[in-house]
């Protein structure tokens, strides 16, 4: 290559490299062992088709966490002697997952590697991850990945230039490396000026201006800050005091940046909801996780569930201009509640339920299906990018409060909207209890025992847990209704006659041991009952789940590490 050496590097098999739902994600220190990066990047290029990837662009940047820029140099150096003809990457190496799904469809990239660990602590003794996007700006498929962790299981090579690399990324530019170019883009700016073909800005701009509006938005010291800037202060001309933890740091501040009412608990006493109680209290809030992806709503003292909020931006869409002609079709992932079904009935459109791993929304999106979709686990997005996009969430809300205020008045506030919508369409009390870092043996067990208990339920009709009656219990399988392609054991499901139910599934977002996720819902329609105290509501099923899982005498926990 000219003017930079190559090197070919005899290499062996690391164990373990198998990426999960949002990529391959361990600590920084097993990341830091001899060739394990190396090997990893390795497996995704050969893993390509080489006459396809040879000559190609790729996007590449981070949340920012630690061993992001060291990661960086090391990737850039393998696509060059790879053969790879540009790669893409943010100011400082930063560019959030929305927005790498964002320029790689602009520029018609042939995929992108996103080094983010998401909403998992950052640090040297911290969590690290590897992801790598297609063409479509979505996560790669089972397929691929599939032949990405083989690879990985037989690699005796790699190939990376040896030549310093002498890169400015503190400003856009291009720096050529050889045969390859390395452009540097304002990620925030590409970003917002898509935003600006989706929602009305002078609108939004106007009802921000209200003096008797107001906001916090966290971004937990995650990616999320230059964007916010972007976004919600130079265009929106929101006051900076109202963003906090808008500076990314390597180790997110030492906290962890998961957008929920445990972690952010910054912003949840500042939104009155703490045990310390605030008096001057923002109408909005929301937060975002290290790579801003997802989102947490907040109203004034008043908490919105994921599965409200993603079933309440579909009830509203025709007050975003991008949805103007209507909605194809409507998606959650199998733990989310079923608000979303009963917007989706009403609207006349699909609901699809698919497992949990947003590359399942993807084929849909592409396929002309879906164009608003949620998890419960606070990601929220739509088919404008193939990724969830946390403030693209705050966005369609701010719309949607300048929509119910638009005849002026006493402000309406978030939690009149989530009311209003419980009154039109019931509400789906919903818990989430999350068990970290548990002995994978222990949670193994747990599972198979549920298994064998769904056998039991379904043989036996009428079988009943407390005072419910069963209506299904299997363990959930998927068949995409686009390639007919098949997932399997993506959970265990009780669904009772009325309703409600409890899941268990195991995630792979964790980076040591298992985190078991525990799932209950309970459907109200009786107006009378609409303002109970979730975890009151959701008592007895949350009782249910615990005696039929055996969970505290198999894991030893007596409580989760944390409740939604």
């Amino acid at each position: 290559m000219a003017g930079v050496d190559v090197a070919v590097v005899e290499t062996k098999p690391h164990e373990g490299q198998r990426p999960g739902t949002s990529g391959l994600r361990k600590k920084v220190t097993v990341f830091q062992q001899e060739n394990y990066l190396e090997n990893f990047i390795q497996s995704v290029f050969d893993a390509l088709p080489a006459d396809e990837f040879k000559g190609c662009t790729l996007v590449l940047s981070g949340d920012g966490r630690y061993y992001n820029k060291t990661a960086s140099d090391i990737i850039i150096r393998m696509a060059a002697a790879n053969g790879v003809k540009r790669v893409i990457v943010g100011i400082d190496f930063l560019m959030s997952t929305p927005a790498v799904s964002a320029i790689i469809r602009k520029n018609k990239a042939y995929g992108g590697i996103i080094l983010t660990a998401s909403h998992n602590p950052g640090g040297p003794k911290a969590d690290f991850g590897v992801k790598y996007n297609i063409a479509s700006g979505g996560p790669a498929p089972s397929s691929l990945t599939n032949a990405m962790y083989d690879l990985s299981g037989k690699i005796s090579q790699y190939k990376i230039a040896t030549t310093p690399l002498v890169l400015d990324v503190s400003t856009p530019g291009e720096t050529r490396y050889g045969d390859l170019t390395i452009e540097v883009v304002d990620a925030a700016k590409e970003y917002v000026a898509l935003m600006k073909t989706l929602f009305d800005f002078p609108k939004l701009k106007a009802f921000c201006a209200r003096p008797d509006f107001s906001l916090c938005y966290d971004s937990m010291h995650g990616v999320a800050g230059p964007f916010a800037k972007e976004a919600l202060v130079a265009e929106l001309g929101i006051p900076l005091a109202s963003l906090v933890g808008a500076t990314p740091l390597e180790d997110f501040g030492g906290g962890h940046p998961d957008p929920n009412l445990t972690y952010a608990h910054d912003l949840v006493n500042k939104m009155g909801l703490g045990e310390s109680k605030e008096d001057d209290v923002p109408e909005f809030g929301a937060a975002a996780d290290g790579d801003a992806d997802r989102n947490m709503i907040l109203g004034k003292r008043f908490f919105v569930t994921p599965s409200d909020s993603v079933a309440i931006i579909a009830a509203h869409s025709s007050t975003i201009p991008y949805f103007a002609g209507g909605l194809k079709g409507v998606a959650r992932s199998m733990p989310t509640s079923g608000a979303l079904d009963r917007v989706a009935a009403k609207l006349g459109v699909a609901c699809y339920e698919v497992p949990t791993g947003w590359k399942f929304f993807g084929n849909l999106m592409d396929a002309g299906r879906l164009s608003i979709c949620g998890e419960e686990s606070f990601g929220t997005g739509s088919d404008h990018i193939r990724e969830k996009d946390g403030l693209w969430a705050v966005l369609c809300w701010l719309t949607i409060l300048a929509d119910q205020n638009k005849a002026g008045g006493a402000l309406v506030g978030v939690e009149t909207i989530v009311r209003n919508h419980w009154k039109a369409f019931g509400r789906n009390y919903y818990s989430r209890y999350d068990y970290e870092e548990v002995e994978s043996a222990a949670a193994k067990q747990l599972m198979a025992g549920l298994v064998a208990l769904t056998e039991k339920a379904a043989a036996e009709p009428g079988y009943k847990m407390g005072s419910f009656t069963i209506g299904t219990a299997d363990e959930f399988s998927y068949t995409d209704p686009v390639d007919q392609s098949v997932a399997s054991h993506q959970g265990i499901r009780f669904i009772f006659d009325d309703g409600s139910r409890i899941i268990f599934r195991l995630s792979g977002t964790g980076s040591v041991g298992a985190t078991i996720r525990l799932y209950v819902e309970k459907y109200e329609s009786d107006p009378a009952l609409l303002a109970q105290e979730t975890q009151e509501a959701v008592a007895e099923l949350i009782s249910i789940a615990l005696d039929v899982s055996n969970l505290e005498a198999l894991t030893g926990r007596k409580k989760p590490t944390v409740i939604t």
